[in-house]
């Protein structure tokens, strides 16, 4: 960091325009086609447990070494790259950093693998501590069980510091790192007071900066990312404040708090998480980023049947008989059957394999999204347009929808298919 930039080895400032791999170590219930919000089968542990009854703890552990072998594969860092995005934000879950044996932790091969994917682009990797010991918020994506015990329980906090030290240590040399985002949004419980919160992540500063004073540490507001109340004044040279928006307006004024803030502590601002929105949010508030020199992470770039990523898994009919059976509307498959589903849903992860949502990725890339329209797809004449496939670009250039994008009051898109956008 220098003169409140984020900069590179070099000392040249850089923009970060990147993707979050949600989903892909840290299962969430939505992502997975849990479109009836099945009790139960939200948070990683719940998912896991669910998967593990039907075919056992053997079967189950084979699945998942697929399952994160085809969500996230070199093509993916390929794809991501060639649309010209410059950094990785992976979410991941404290045990995955954690053993209490000698032996090494899974997740440090993992990323190493993605280092090596990413080394011919020059991408930067963000380790992104999803979640925490204990929980850092009461909700599934922090795999807590319903309070935050972060921030209640010493251990917790003494492991959270723990953890973090060894990451740092073990990539203190690496250049391809582009930083720590320590703790992913953080929700205090009653009780906890702001010099607390503010304490732990210092804590946790001091205990990276004594093996490792080469990588930014990335610091996220209280409420999800969106509160920085008790975190001001910065504690360390090489910080940055991280901020997560959804579902609200795209004007200057949900930002300037932010603004106001890098400015006054000579600070950069990453926008460290946004989306599952409608295109046209998308280009409004990328753009809006973009013009006030904030870099930003989309999330994510794949999901399970979801049009607002760039792609999507498609649901295999075996897969959907779990969720069928999880949801409470089928008998229980066999543990044969059950495996074979989670297999060929597995498979269906593959890049090559998922469908393409082109609206999304020109809404993040292209730069004449807000004044050209551009054809959705290759038609020739004589013959039949689909009405659904209208042109490539902004609402009021390229369509007109009295719901284009959620402000946090209602829904974008009633349909939920083929298209994100009205």
């Amino acid at each position: 960091m220098e003169n409140g930039q984020i900069v590179e080895g070099n000392g040249e400032p850089i923009l970060l325009r990147g993707f979050g791999l949600g989903g892909w170590l840290v299962p969430e219930g939505y992502m997975l086609h849990n479109q009836a919000w099945i009790d139960g089968f939200e948070s990683p542990t719940q998912i896991e447990a669910h998967v593990e009854s039907l075919i056992g703890p053997e079967a189950a552990t084979e699945f998942w070494a697929l399952y994160r072998d085809n969500y996230v594969a070199q093509v993916d860092i390929d794809q991501i790259a060639e649309w010209g995005f410059n950094h990785i934000r992976i979410p991941f879950h404290y045990k995955q950093f954690y053993n209490s044996s000698d032996i090494m932790p899974i997740g440090y091969s993992i990323v190493d693998s993605l280092l090596s994917w990413c080394e011919p682009y020059n991408m930067y990797i963000i380790l992104d501590m999803h979640c925490a010991p204990g929980g850092q918020n009461g909700g599934p994506i922090s795999d807590s069980d319903g309070t935050a015990r972060l921030w209640l329980e010493e251990e917790n906090k003494a492991l959270t510091i723990q953890i973090w030290s060894e990451i740092a240590d073990y990539y203190s040399e690496d250049t391809l790192i582009g930083g720590y985002d320590l703790i992913n949004e953080p929700v205090l419980p009653s009780g906890v007071s702001l010099e607390e919160f503010k304490q732990l992540y210092i804590d946790i500063t001091d205990a990276i900066r004594e093996v490792d004073n080469n990588h930014i540490v990335y610091i996220e507001g209280n409420w999800y990312g969106t509160d920085f109340s008790g975190l001001t004044p910065p504690w360390d040279d090489n910080m940055s404040y991280s901020f997560h928006k959804y579902w609200g307006e795209t004007s200057l004024g949900t930002i300037q708090s932010y603004i106001s803030m890098s400015n006054q502590y000579d600070i950069p601002l990453w926008m460290g998480e946004s989306g599952e929105n409608s295109n046209h949010w998308y280009y409004e508030v990328f753009t809006l980023l973009e013009d006030n020199n904030i870099g930003w992470n989309f999330w994510t770039h794949k999901k399970v049947a979801k049009i607002s990523s760039p792609f999507s898994a498609v649901v295999t009919p075996q897969y959907q008989t779990l969720i069928n059976y999880w949801s409470g509307n089928g008998s229980q498959p066999s543990a044969i059957y059950a495996e074979a589903a989670l297999i060929g849903f597995a498979n269906s992860l593959r890049l090559e394999n998922c469908d393409i949502l082109p609206g999304v990725i020109a809404s993040l890339t292209d730069p004449e999204y807000g004044e050209v329209s551009k054809p959705y797809s290759a038609h020739s004449i004589p013959g039949i347009i689909p009405a659904v496939e209208y042109d490539i670009g902004a609402w009021g250039l390229s369509y007109t929808d009295s719901d284009y994008y959620n402000n946090g009051d209602g829904n974008y898109n009633d349909g939920w298919s083929f298209r994100n956008d009205g």
